[in-house]
């Protein structure tokens, strides 16, 4: 129902805000990244994602359309609510729990307060072509341009036919072991072991 709210910054916790917006005072649940983005800041707009429950009505507020995307992807998983959502996203960034699903990392989801193994799991069986399909990153963090160029050869590498998840093993594996290459060189080096 409600897309974004613009207004001023009336309170500020790690948990949740307060925006004042046409005379109202809106009480809105945060994750800590988007603690962290609104730190010193007077006037903000977050990304929100109501939820209606018969005793309640939530709003969770976003500094980033992406943060929100994930959020949403993650309440879709059986056994993931609102509340764990945002402890997720409060413990890892979005790149970390994109890189973490898109990969297989359980460990590192289980690492999360309240996060078993069954629910990380679930989270991995159930997101990880989700966050594939929706276009959202799924590069190992490396330094920023072994990231481009990791793009690059992966953008080639579908191209060319392969398997997006087996190419990106590849180029990781490559990268790993020789460091930083140019793309063409990286891109050979892959196809070699495709």
């Amino acid at each position: 129902m409600f897309e974004y709210i613009s207004g001023k910054l009336v309170d500020l916790t790690p948990t949740h805000v307060v925006v004042e917006c046409a005379g109202i005072g809106y009480f809105i649940n945060i994750s800590l990244q988007t603690y962290t983005a609104l730190e010193g800041k007077s006037d903000v707009k977050l990304w929100l994602h109501q939820i209606i429950r018969e005793d309640a009505h939530s709003l969770f507020g976003f500094a980033e359309v992406r943060e929100r995307e994930i959020f949403r992807l993650l309440i879709s998983v059986s056994g993931v609510g609102a509340s764990t959502a945002r402890l997720i996203l409060s413990s890892l960034s979005v790149d970390e729990l994109q890189v973490a699903i898109s990969a297989e990392n359980i460990n590192l989801i289980k690492q999360v307060k309240g996060i078993g193994l069954k629910t990380a799991q679930r989270i991995v069986v159930d997101l990880k072509d989700k966050v594939s399909v929706n276009g959202i990153a799924t590069q190992q963090i490396l330094s920023t341009s072994g990231n481009t160029l990791k793009s690059e050869a992966l953008s080639a590498l579908v191209m060319l036919g392969f398997a997006r998840t087996a190419a990106e093993k590849v180029l990781d594996q490559v990268l790993k072991e020789f460091g930083e290459l140019p793309v063409e060189v990286l891109i050979k080096h892959a196809l070699k072991r495709l």
